[in-house]
Protein backbone atom coordinates (compact mmCIF):
# COMPACT_ATOMS: atom_id res chain seq x y z
CA UNK A 1 0.00 0.00 0.00
CA UNK A 2 1.44 3.35 -1.04
CA UNK A 3 2.07 5.88 1.72
CA UNK A 4 0.71 9.40 1.58
CA UNK A 5 4.21 10.75 0.90
CA UNK A 6 4.64 8.37 -2.02
CA UNK A 7 1.22 9.21 -3.45
CA UNK A 8 2.07 12.92 -3.33
CA UNK A 9 5.43 12.39 -5.07
CA UNK A 10 3.91 10.22 -7.78
CA UNK A 11 1.10 12.72 -8.40
CA UNK A 12 3.64 15.53 -8.70
CA UNK A 13 5.83 13.52 -11.08
CA UNK A 14 2.89 12.61 -13.30
CA UNK A 15 1.74 16.23 -13.50
CA UNK A 16 5.28 17.18 -14.43
CA UNK A 17 5.42 14.71 -17.31
CA UNK A 18 1.82 14.45 -18.53
CA UNK A 19 0.32 17.90 -18.03
CA UNK A 20 -0.06 18.27 -21.82
CA UNK A 21 -0.56 14.60 -22.62
CA UNK A 22 1.69 12.31 -24.70
CA UNK A 23 1.47 13.77 -28.21
CA UNK A 24 3.75 11.14 -29.75
CA UNK A 25 1.93 8.05 -28.52
CA UNK A 26 -1.48 9.62 -29.08
CA UNK A 27 -0.57 10.33 -32.70
CA UNK A 28 0.54 6.76 -33.37
CA UNK A 29 -1.80 4.51 -31.36
CA UNK A 30 -5.54 4.18 -31.15
CA UNK A 31 -7.09 4.30 -27.70
CA UNK A 32 -8.10 0.64 -28.07
CA UNK A 33 -4.53 -0.64 -28.66
CA UNK A 34 -3.29 -3.06 -25.99
CA UNK A 35 0.06 -4.70 -25.32
CA UNK A 36 2.19 -6.38 -22.72
CA UNK A 37 5.59 -5.31 -21.51
CA UNK A 38 8.38 -6.07 -19.08
CA UNK A 39 10.71 -3.90 -17.05
CA UNK A 40 14.13 -5.53 -17.25
CA UNK A 41 17.39 -5.05 -15.37
CA UNK A 42 20.12 -3.99 -17.79
CA UNK A 43 22.80 -4.64 -15.18
CA UNK A 44 23.23 -6.53 -11.90
CA UNK A 45 21.37 -4.56 -9.23
CA UNK A 46 19.37 -4.55 -6.01
CA UNK A 47 15.77 -3.80 -6.87
CA UNK A 48 13.86 -1.00 -5.15
CA UNK A 49 10.92 1.22 -6.08
CA UNK A 50 8.33 -1.37 -7.10
CA UNK A 51 5.59 0.25 -5.00
CA UNK A 52 6.25 3.58 -6.68
CA UNK A 53 6.03 1.95 -10.11
CA UNK A 54 2.72 0.35 -9.25
CA UNK A 55 1.40 3.64 -7.93
CA UNK A 56 2.36 5.39 -11.19
CA UNK A 57 0.18 3.13 -13.30
CA UNK A 58 -2.58 3.09 -10.68
CA UNK A 59 -2.85 6.85 -11.16
CA UNK A 60 -2.34 6.89 -14.93
CA UNK A 61 -4.75 4.03 -15.59
CA UNK A 62 -5.87 1.55 -12.91
CA UNK A 63 -6.80 -1.00 -15.59
CA UNK A 64 -3.12 -1.55 -16.42
CA UNK A 65 -2.08 -4.85 -14.84
CA UNK A 66 1.22 -4.59 -12.95
CA UNK A 67 2.61 -7.96 -11.82
CA UNK A 68 5.79 -8.00 -9.74
CA UNK A 69 8.38 -10.62 -10.66
CA UNK A 70 10.69 -9.56 -7.82
CA UNK A 71 10.37 -7.64 -4.56
CA UNK A 72 12.28 -4.67 -3.18
CA UNK A 73 15.62 -5.83 -1.80
CA UNK A 74 16.03 -8.73 -4.24
CA UNK A 75 19.18 -8.96 -6.31
CA UNK A 76 18.60 -9.11 -10.05
CA UNK A 77 21.10 -10.17 -12.68
CA UNK A 78 21.31 -8.45 -16.03
CA UNK A 79 18.34 -9.58 -18.10
CA UNK A 80 16.10 -10.46 -15.16
CA UNK A 81 12.52 -9.19 -15.25
CA UNK A 82 11.46 -6.91 -12.39
CA UNK A 83 7.78 -6.59 -13.31
CA UNK A 84 5.31 -7.32 -16.10
CA UNK A 85 2.67 -5.01 -17.52
CA UNK A 86 -0.46 -5.50 -19.55
CA UNK A 87 -3.10 -3.14 -20.85
CA UNK A 88 -3.52 0.01 -22.89
CA UNK A 89 -0.47 0.92 -24.94
CA UNK A 90 -1.17 4.61 -24.37
CA UNK A 91 -1.33 4.12 -20.60
CA UNK A 92 1.77 1.94 -20.39
CA UNK A 93 3.81 4.47 -22.37
CA UNK A 94 2.35 7.41 -20.42
CA UNK A 95 3.71 5.98 -17.18
CA UNK A 96 6.97 4.58 -18.55
CA UNK A 97 9.40 7.39 -17.79
CA UNK A 98 7.95 8.30 -14.42
CA UNK A 99 7.95 4.70 -13.20
CA UNK A 100 11.49 4.15 -14.45
CA UNK A 101 12.69 7.33 -12.76
CA UNK A 102 11.54 5.96 -9.41
CA UNK A 103 12.91 2.48 -10.08
CA UNK A 104 16.27 3.66 -11.40
CA UNK A 105 16.87 6.14 -8.61
CA UNK A 106 15.83 3.88 -5.74
CA UNK A 107 17.45 0.74 -7.16
CA UNK A 108 20.58 2.84 -7.61
CA UNK A 109 20.62 3.78 -3.92
CA UNK A 110 19.96 0.16 -2.88
CA UNK A 111 22.69 -1.18 -5.19
CA UNK A 112 25.21 1.47 -4.13
CA UNK A 113 24.46 0.77 -0.46
CA UNK A 114 24.94 -2.97 -0.99
CA UNK A 115 28.42 -2.33 -2.41
CA UNK A 116 29.33 -0.45 0.76
CA UNK A 117 27.82 -3.05 3.07
CA UNK A 118 29.92 -5.72 1.35
CA UNK A 119 33.06 -3.81 2.37
CA UNK A 120 32.33 -4.25 6.09
CA UNK A 121 31.41 -7.95 5.90
CA UNK A 122 32.96 -9.93 8.74
CA UNK A 123 33.02 -6.97 11.13
CA UNK A 124 30.50 -5.60 13.64
CA UNK A 125 30.42 -2.25 11.85
CA UNK A 126 27.15 -1.13 10.29
CA UNK A 127 26.77 1.21 7.31
CA UNK A 128 24.32 4.02 8.01
CA UNK A 129 22.77 6.80 5.94
CA UNK A 130 22.31 10.49 6.83
CA UNK A 131 19.75 13.25 6.22
CA UNK A 132 21.55 14.18 2.97
CA UNK A 133 18.62 12.99 0.89
CA UNK A 134 16.73 14.37 -2.10
CA UNK A 135 14.11 16.84 -0.75
CA UNK A 136 10.79 15.04 -0.47
CA UNK A 137 12.33 11.64 -1.17
CA UNK A 138 13.74 10.89 2.29
CA UNK A 139 11.39 8.03 3.22
CA UNK A 140 11.90 6.41 -0.19
CA UNK A 141 15.68 6.77 -0.20
CA UNK A 142 16.02 5.52 3.37
CA UNK A 143 13.88 2.53 2.41
CA UNK A 144 16.30 1.95 -0.47
CA UNK A 145 19.25 2.04 1.95
CA UNK A 146 17.58 -0.68 4.02
CA UNK A 147 16.96 -2.71 0.86
CA UNK A 148 20.71 -2.57 0.22
CA UNK A 149 21.50 -3.86 3.71
CA UNK A 150 22.28 -0.50 5.31
CA UNK A 151 20.71 1.08 8.37
CA UNK A 152 18.97 4.41 8.89
CA UNK A 153 20.15 7.38 10.92
CA UNK A 154 17.69 10.13 11.91
CA UNK A 155 14.67 10.65 9.68
CA UNK A 156 14.21 14.25 10.80
CA UNK A 157 15.50 16.79 13.32
CA UNK A 158 13.02 15.64 15.95
CA UNK A 159 14.17 12.03 15.74
CA UNK A 160 17.07 12.33 18.16
CA UNK A 161 19.60 14.71 19.68
CA UNK A 162 22.74 15.16 17.60
CA UNK A 163 24.94 17.99 18.84
CA UNK A 164 27.00 19.19 15.88
CA UNK A 165 29.90 21.62 15.58
CA UNK A 166 27.69 24.71 15.30
CA UNK A 167 25.72 23.70 18.39
CA UNK A 168 29.00 23.28 20.28
CA UNK A 169 30.32 26.64 19.10
CA UNK A 170 27.14 28.51 20.03
CA UNK A 171 26.75 26.73 23.39
CA UNK A 172 30.32 27.42 24.49
CA UNK A 173 31.71 23.91 24.37
CA UNK A 174 30.90 20.21 24.34
CA UNK A 175 30.13 19.94 28.06
CA UNK A 176 27.73 22.88 28.04
CA UNK A 177 25.99 21.64 24.89
CA UNK A 178 25.47 18.16 26.38
CA UNK A 179 24.21 19.61 29.66
CA UNK A 180 21.69 21.88 27.92
CA UNK A 181 20.50 19.13 25.58
CA UNK A 182 20.20 16.61 28.41
CA UNK A 183 18.15 19.05 30.44
CA UNK A 184 15.67 19.74 27.64
CA UNK A 185 15.33 16.34 25.92
CA UNK A 186 12.88 13.78 27.26
CA UNK A 187 14.25 10.60 28.82
CA UNK A 188 13.78 8.45 25.70
CA UNK A 189 16.05 10.60 23.52
CA UNK A 190 19.72 9.65 23.41
CA UNK A 191 22.27 12.44 23.18
CA UNK A 192 24.92 12.10 20.47
CA UNK A 193 27.79 14.55 20.09
CA UNK A 194 29.89 15.27 17.01
CA UNK A 195 33.59 15.46 17.91
CA UNK A 196 36.57 16.17 15.70
CA UNK A 197 39.39 16.11 18.24
CA UNK A 198 40.50 13.71 21.03
CA UNK A 199 39.88 16.49 23.54
CA UNK A 200 36.26 16.78 22.45
CA UNK A 201 35.84 13.00 22.67
CA UNK A 202 37.10 13.07 26.25
CA UNK A 203 34.81 16.00 27.07
CA UNK A 204 31.80 14.20 25.59
CA UNK A 205 32.56 11.11 27.67
CA UNK A 206 32.93 13.19 30.83
CA UNK A 207 29.67 15.02 30.11
CA UNK A 208 27.74 11.75 29.84
CA UNK A 209 26.95 11.61 26.13
CA UNK A 210 25.22 8.41 24.98
CA UNK A 211 26.94 8.34 21.60
CA UNK A 212 29.79 10.09 19.85
CA UNK A 213 30.15 10.88 16.16
CA UNK A 214 33.82 10.97 15.14
CA UNK A 215 33.90 13.57 12.40
CA UNK A 216 36.58 13.72 9.69
CA UNK A 217 39.02 11.53 11.61
CA UNK A 218 41.50 9.14 10.02
CA UNK A 219 41.20 5.39 10.68
CA UNK A 220 44.10 5.67 13.13
CA UNK A 221 42.37 8.48 15.03
CA UNK A 222 39.13 6.51 15.08
CA UNK A 223 40.98 3.47 16.47
CA UNK A 224 42.42 5.69 19.24
CA UNK A 225 38.93 6.94 20.08
CA UNK A 226 37.59 3.37 20.20
CA UNK A 227 40.33 2.49 22.68
CA UNK A 228 39.69 5.62 24.76
CA UNK A 229 35.95 5.02 25.01
CA UNK A 230 36.33 1.33 25.84
CA UNK A 231 32.78 0.42 24.85
CA UNK A 232 31.17 2.96 27.19
CA UNK A 233 29.36 4.76 24.36
CA UNK A 234 28.25 4.02 20.82
CA UNK A 235 30.77 5.31 18.28
CA UNK A 236 30.07 6.44 14.73
CA UNK A 237 32.62 7.57 12.15
CA UNK A 238 31.62 10.03 9.46
CA UNK A 239 32.98 12.64 7.08
CA UNK A 240 34.97 12.04 3.93
CA UNK A 241 34.68 8.26 4.09
CA UNK A 242 34.65 6.66 0.64
CA UNK A 243 34.00 3.14 -0.58
CA UNK A 244 37.74 2.59 -0.92
CA UNK A 245 38.39 3.62 2.71
CA UNK A 246 35.42 1.89 4.28
CA UNK A 247 37.11 -1.41 5.19
CA UNK A 248 39.88 0.43 7.02
CA UNK A 249 37.33 2.30 9.15
CA UNK A 250 35.35 -0.87 9.88
CA UNK A 251 38.54 -2.57 11.08
CA UNK A 252 38.96 0.01 13.86
CA UNK A 253 36.11 -1.49 15.87
CA UNK A 254 33.82 1.53 15.42
CA UNK A 255 30.12 0.63 15.74
CA UNK A 256 28.93 2.30 12.56
CA UNK A 257 30.00 4.45 9.66
CA UNK A 258 27.53 7.05 8.36
CA UNK A 259 27.80 8.20 4.76
CA UNK A 260 25.82 10.88 2.97
CA UNK A 261 27.14 9.42 -0.29
CA UNK A 262 24.76 6.47 0.04
CA UNK A 263 21.96 8.78 -1.05
CA UNK A 264 23.44 11.95 -2.52
CA UNK A 265 25.97 10.24 -4.79
CA UNK A 266 24.37 6.93 -5.77
CA UNK A 267 24.42 6.34 -9.54
CA UNK A 268 21.09 5.40 -11.13
CA UNK A 269 20.57 1.72 -11.83
CA UNK A 270 19.90 0.69 -15.42
CA UNK A 271 16.37 -0.65 -15.98
CA UNK A 272 14.26 -0.38 -19.11
CA UNK A 273 10.75 -1.08 -20.34
CA UNK A 274 10.37 -3.36 -23.35
CA UNK A 275 6.96 -3.63 -25.00
CA UNK A 276 6.02 -7.01 -26.39
CA UNK A 277 4.29 -7.43 -29.73
CA UNK A 278 0.53 -8.03 -29.34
Amino acid sequence: MATEALRELVALAIREDLSAGDVTSEAIFDASAVAGGVIVAREDLVLCGTEAAREVWRVVDPTVVVALEAADGERLARGDVALRLGGSVLSILAGERTALNFLQRLSGVATWTARHVAEVAGTECRVTDTRKTTPGWRALEKHAVRCGGGTNHRFHLGDGVLIKDNHVAAAGGVADAVRLARGAAHHLLKVQVECDTPAQVAAALEAGADAILLDNMSPAEVADAVALCGGRVSLEASGGITLEKLAAYAATGVDRVSMGALTHSAPAADLALDLEAP
